[in-house]
């Protein structure tokens, strides 16, 4: 019923037949603009199930059911287990989960990398977790799978708000905090997670020279330009080529649906003296950023 689903199903069905895993291609034409990880799933879903509707739509529908368990699994750990319950049942039934799931646009499985490195980063900071190590690594894995799935707001959105937390909690300058996340090891994890396919992609397609440009039609300058600098700077300035797609007024970005909890906010603590209040400080660094940084992009 749109036409995304047509496009990224297509792209999945000729990666799968070309046996090209690096390059999209839509009738031939050069897909450079979205992350691999979503045609990937879904040539799997092929290779296994044969092509159908249905069998594109099985790793965004996993997706929705990872979602909710890991909200739920964060919940009960940071609040109980009553809230953990509640936590999962909100996401399961959010509107918004049902409205951009319908399209095969990676979203879903982008929320879930983010929230599963805010998870980790709270266990990370937790005292009594006995496995900091591991959840450092975590935190970096879903970094890194998460540049496979929306380019650089995977990786700048997590780091943001753990920045702020960071910031807001006086420990920016502890070395305990940092040595826990082992930043020199976490980085190498994300380079050898996300470095490789953006290696090949921009070898497999680099720029043309400039007397070339002439003969070709639009504004392609190979995979760096189109992948890194027209689908995120440009975009958030609102110069993407092409200019295909729209905005939201910003009045309801900001005040739907996050107003109608504001009031209930007034009884709770967000002093990160205990793993509720860091909890809910983490969540507020996190909302708070994202929200500002549609203010002043395309939203």
């Amino acid at each position: 019923m749109d036409d995304v689903d047509a496009v990224q199903a297509q792209i999945a069905r000729t990666m799968l037949t070309s046996d090209d895993w690096v390059t999209a291609r839509l009738d031939g034409v050069l897909y450079l603009e979205i992350s691999p990880v979503i045609y990937w799933l879904m040539a799997i879903a092929y290779k296994v199930m044969s092509v159908h509707d249905w069998a594109a739509r099985i790793p965004i529908a996993l997706s929705c059911i990872g979602l909710a368990w890991l909200t739920a699994a964060f919940g009960r750990w940071a609040f109980g287990a009553r809230a953990g319950l509640y936590s999962g049942l909100v996401m399961g039934t959010c509107v918004g989960l049902w409205l951009f799931t319908r399209i095969l646009i990676p979203d879903v499985m982008l929320t879930f990398t983010i929230t599963q490195a805010m998870w980790a980063f709270s266990r990370v900071c937790d005292d009594a977790e006995r496995h900091q190590r591991e959840w450092a690594y975590l935190f970096a894995a879903s970094l890194s799978v998460g540049l496979l799935l929306k380019i650089l707001v995977a990786l700048v959105f997590p780091v943001a708000a753990v920045l702020l937390f960071l910031f807001f909690t006086g420990i920016f300058f502890s070395t305990v905090v940092w040595k826990r996340l082992r930043p020199l090891s976490s980085t190498a994890i994300i380079f050898v997670i996300a470095a490789p396919w953006h290696v090949l992609a921009t070898f497999r397609n680099p720029p043309y020279f400039a007397w070339t440009l002439k003969s070709l039609p639009g504004h392609y300058h190979g995979f760096l330009w189109s992948y890194f600098i027209n689908e995120q700077p440009l975009r958030f300035l609102d110069l993407r080529y092409s200019h295909d797609y729209n905005t939201v007024p910003r009045i309801w970005f900001w005040l739907f649906p996050w107003s109608v909890y504001l009031p209930a906010t007034g009884l709770l603590s967000f002093k990160p003296n205990d793993r509720a209040g860091r909890a809910r400080l983490l969540a507020v660094c996190w909302i708070t950023f994202i929200l500002v940084f549609f203010t002043f992009s395309t939203t």
